[in-house]
């Protein structure tokens, strides 16, 4: 079960945290890998990892919020079975704290940059008769997230693309499907924490596990086994659905 052999798979910010465990994951299962991140040694310790476990996997420089570098990577690496558009940024403000600057640096990569995977991802899923696309959206699509207004603006907009792609493309076998994390431990979290609490990182890492009912947060492994499901022939009749994976964040947390 969950086979993804002779299937090429691309995604996005796959060089740390959630996208890694997914790359990892992928290849293996028999997937061929194209990890795309800012730069080749962002991608690094996936391509490590993934080559120490005897799995196939290739790197490359991309900026996603830039069509041309997208358009021109897509074309590189040729036909392709799956994509995961997991590359995205985070953003701390409420609407009249958010600069326009701001807004638009997290419009640029976390909803142009899908789009422009999207659009190049198409013709390449053609070549292979169809295939399976996986948006990275967030608990922030379903509930209010205090002091993330441009970050549930972009996941909301993901959210969106998602049931636009599905309904599209259904009848060229394109399968387009989306989860929505809720806050997953990984370098950024920690990151995070150290830059904005310093000398209470173990008081917040707590508040914040806390936060999801289940009493910790999610692990990058966990969310990559949901996508694992959602990326495989298992997933064969799942189309335009959003998998919440949150500890019961959306419905127990009241």
């Amino acid at each position: 079960m969950f086979s993804l052999k002779n299937k090429k798979a691309i995604i996005t910010g796959g060089g740390s945290g959630i996208g890694k465990a997914i790359s990892v994951l992928f290849a293996k299962h028999g997937a061929e890998v194209h990890v795309l991140e800012l730069s080749l040694e962002s991608a690094q310790t996936t391509v490590d990892e993934i080559n120490g476990n005897g799995g196939k996997v290739f790197a490359h420089a991309c900026n996603v919020a830039n069509q041309q570098e997208v358009l021109a990577t897509f074309e590189k690496i040729g036909y392709i079975d799956i994509l995961v558009n997991n590359a995205g940024i985070a953003h701390v403000g409420k609407v009249d704290t958010t600069s326009e600057s701001d807004f638009e640096r997290i419009m640029n990569v976390n909803v142009k940059g899908v789009y422009n995977c999207l659009h190049a991802s198409i013709p390449q899923f053609r070549k292979s008769g169809g295939g399976v696309i996986l948006n990275m959206a967030s608990i922030a699509c379903w509930v209010g997230i205090p002091d993330r207004f441009a970050y549930s603006t972009a996941k909301g907009a993901v959210m969106a693309m998602t049931l636009s792609v599905a309904k599209d493309y259904i009848n060229e076998n394109i399968r387009c499907n989306s989860i929505s994390p809720a806050r997953v431990h990984t370098p950024f979290v920690d990151g995070f924490i150290n830059k904005n609490y310093p000398g209470k990182e173990a008081e917040i890492f707590d508040k914040l596990s806390k936060s999801q009912p289940i009493g910790r947060m999610g692990k990058p492994e966990e969310v990559a086994t949901l996508a694992l499901f959602l990326c495989s022939e298992e997933s064969s009749f799942i189309t335009g659905s959003d998998y919440p994976i949150d500890g019961g964040f959306i419905n127990l947390n009241n």
